[in-house]
């Protein structure tokens, strides 16, 4: 019978502190890969801070906040190919800007408007799950599908530490476990679930012993680490590629900012916790990183963050730009055989929207 090893409980790391812990290299990135990697973070960092502003001014609606899991992200899926599938949830809301979408695409799904929703197969990009876990046994299938279909790609999922406790993940992970999809499973354990601290959801020592119970390997890795997240990543794709299976990985940080726009932490957070973390953020540690190596100028820094910022001024333009939808869109595909009373009901909700 196959023996899984116990989950790894140091976290990996790559990136040192110019001091005393030291640098590590990531075999196979050259400078022109970790330039990439930069740029990545940069326009992620941009788009989650210039949407918080957006939703202040009301362009917006409620939006989950991302701030300091921008390692996660762009680690993870510059780990993968393009022909492999992303399945965010909505803390990974702006990942399609990572395979190309417009800001515009996002910006308008946090506005409710129908330009908001992609076809999935453009970008290889599902759709942002907002429901905890249930996009899991979508991913677990997907890959499954792949596999039975003789593809060599694979699938991500994207979740966070509370994700852990529901059943739909259980289901999606054990299904992607006893058929060996090539899926991998990439918690962000930020260590909160709105208010609800990890302490409060699990007595497993960490979050990748959970797979351990699912016969699968689990890794732990800094998740403010941009690098330990990426050679986690890639190792877990080599695996799920030559049919070993999936592989979940635990990638640690704190949360740093509020759960949402709607969040007031300062009710359940450690608030000189949260002020330490802020000092470590994500995006900071890789620069000085890039520095030490001499790969970084700030001239290039600078050009990386102007052209962020130029792409959200551009995506909030056309995001405004879109005419408002049509108020049949809430009734057109709810039901094959429609009620009798939807023409009505469509009839007075134009009425108190005055476009009727």
């Amino acid at each position: 019978m196959a023996q899984v090893v116990p989950a790894e409980h140091e976290l990996r790391r790559v990136i040192g502190d110019g001091e005393s812990i030291p640098d590590r290299e990531v075999e196979g990135l050259g400078e022109a890969d970790l330039l990439e990697l930069h740029r990545s973070l940069v326009l992620l960092r941009t788009y989650d801070e210039r949407s918080l502003v957006y939703h202040r001014q009301g362009r917006i609606g409620t939006y989950a906040i991302f701030w300091n899991h921008e390692a996660m992200q762009a680690g993870a899926v510059h780990a993968l190919d393009d022909e492999d599938w992303i399945f965010p949830s909505y803390r990974e809301s702006a990942i399609g800007l990572l395979r190309g979408m417009p800001a515009s695409t996002v910006l308008s799904w946090w506005r409710g408007h129908p330009a908001g929703w992609w076809n999935p197969a453009d970008y290889n990009v599902a759709s942002i799950c907002v429901p905890i876990a249930t996009h899991v046994p979508h991913a677990a299938g997907l890959a499954w599908g792949k596999k039975l279909r003789g593809e060599s790609a694979c699938a991500l999922v994207f979740f966070g530490d509370g994700a852990t406790s529901e059943g739909s993940f259980h289901e999606g992970a054990n299904f992607a476990a006893v058929t060996d999809a090539p899926l991998v499973l990439l918690c962000n354990n930020n260590q909160w679930a709105i208010s609800t601290p990890l302490e409060a959801q699990t007595r497993a020592e960490t979050l990748a012993d959970k797979a351990v119970g699912y016969g699968m390997p689990g890794v732990r890795v800094d998740g403010a680490d941009v690098l330990a997240v990426y050679e986690a990543t890639r190792e877990a794709v080599a695996r799920a590629r030559t049919g070993e299976g999936p592989t979940f990985v635990e990638a640690v940080t704190y949360r740093a900012a509020p759960h949402a726009t709607a969040d007031d932490p300062r009710a359940y957070i450690d608030l000189e916790r949260v002020e330490e973390e802020r000092k470590r953020e994500c995006v900071g540690r890789y620069e000085a990183y890039l520095e030490r190596l001499g790969v970084l100028e700030p001239e290039h820094a600078e050009a990386v963050r102007s052209e962020a910022r130029e792409l959200m001024r551009r995506g909030i333009a056309q995001a405004e730009a879109e005419p408002p939808p049509d108020s049949e869109l809430l009734f057109a595909h709810a039901f094959v055989d429609p009620p009798a009373s939807f023409g009505s009901d469509l009839d007075e909700l134009r009425r108190i929207l005055g476009d009727g």
